[in-house]
């Protein structure tokens, strides 16, 4: 009678193999779910951090070119969170202005393209119709719930203003107390492990600072030049619309069609068929712009993703957190695919457990 060591098993190898990667597959998947499932729960810290990181990857520049000018890191770090209020403070400014000043004419103009699409189109020219109609009417019952819900409408101002306050005050840390952080990094790496897990961190941390400086640089040039284009052929709301198109272009790709869809539909309401084609020439000249010069030029060392994943991330965001999770949903795409180069970069080369040769400070 054999041995239970000499009888053969009872699965063939290629299936034990298959076995294998599927518990490794539901092993990967069910710690990225628990992830997911955490950050979700807590939202009112992850969401303030991810905008730190986010910060301090736009700002880096500012707060290095202060620190060579032989400025205090505290002082340069306190001047950078200055500069950021300014920043963002004014840009909101002039994109809530220029929206309040110019939503009355955009939103008359879309009721006008709706009629004049139902004119051709029918019913999906008529729902169009109704949508416009109905902004002003969900605007003013939206405002009506806030109004009868005050204390609700508080928590969630008091919510945001606290959130916002939290990121400002992580940037701070984070820019001045970078080199702590890495020390720290390394110091609870498990082994030796400390070079690569350092490494993974500095890759990931680049490839969202270069998309979101590349991604910033971008959108103004968008909304400059689809503005001065909009202004030249008499377009109503050009500077509603240009703002439009600088906050879109956060959103790759879908960001981008909506708010160029949006000032082609004023052009056609408000200026006719003509002036609509030129403005759909001006729209898509300006995406061509950025596809074919601005993101290989300025973005061309930072992590390249390709359409289908981007726009897969961002649906993936979307259905966990809505809008924010489409604006954050790139960047942190993007340092995933960072961490995964390194890796490759150091085991998928010259065999496993080798690592590459130093490629110098980065």
């Amino acid at each position: 009678m054999a041995s239970p060591l000499t009888q053969p098993p009872l699965l063939p190898r290629g299936a034990r193999r298959v076995a294998a990667w599927c518990a490794v597959a539901l092993l990967v998947t069910g710690v990225a779910a628990v992830g997911i499932w955490l950050c979700v729960e807590l939202r009112a810290v992850v969401t303030p951090v991810l905008i730190a990181v986010l910060g301090a990857g736009l700002l880096g520049p500012l707060y290095r070119r202060l620190l060579a000018l032989h400025v205090n890191p505290s002082v340069a770090a306190g001047l950078t969170c200055t500069a950021v209020l300014v920043f963002v403070g004014g840009a909101v400014y002039i994109v809530v202005s220029a929206l309040i000043d110019t939503g009355d004419e955009i939103i008359a103009s879309l009721q006008e393209a709706a009629l004049t699409l139902a004119d051709h189109f029918g019913a999906a020219g008529t729902s169009l119709d109704d949508l416009a109609s109905n902004a002003r009417d969900l605007l003013a019952e939206f405002g009506g719930t806030a109004a009868s819900g005050v204390i609700s409408g508080i928590s969630v101002v008091g919510q945001m203003i606290a959130a916002a306050v939290l990121a400002l005050l992580l940037i701070f840390f984070f820019l001045r107390d970078s080199d702590r952080a890495v020390a720290s990094l390394r110091s609870l790496a498990p082994g030796d492990t400390g070079d690569i897990l350092e490494a993974m961190a500095r890759r990931a941390f680049e490839a969202v600072a270069g998309f979101m400086r590349g991604t910033t640089f971008i959108a103004l040039i968008d909304a400059v030049c689809i503005t001065i284009g909009l202004l030249i052929l008499g377009v109503p709301g050009a500077f509603g619309l240009g703002a439009l198109v600088f906050v879109g272009a956060y959103i790759p790709y879908l960001g981008a069609f909506i708010s160029g869809a949006v000032a082609v539909l004023v052009a056609l309401a408000d200026r006719g068929f003509v002036i609509a084609l030129w403005a759909l020439g001006v729209v898509l000249a300006v995406q061509m712009l950025e596809g074919n010069l601005l993101q290989p030029m300025i973005q061309s060392r930072t992590v390249q993703m390709h359409p289908a994943v981007v726009l897969l991330a961002i649906t993936a965001g979307a259905s966990v957190a809505g809008v924010l999770g489409m604006l954050l949903a790139v960047p942190v795409t993007a340092a995933a695919f960072g961490v995964f180069f390194e890796l490759r970069a150091r085991y998928g080369v010259g065999g496993a457990g080798e690592p590459p040769p130093p490629e110098g400070d980065v």
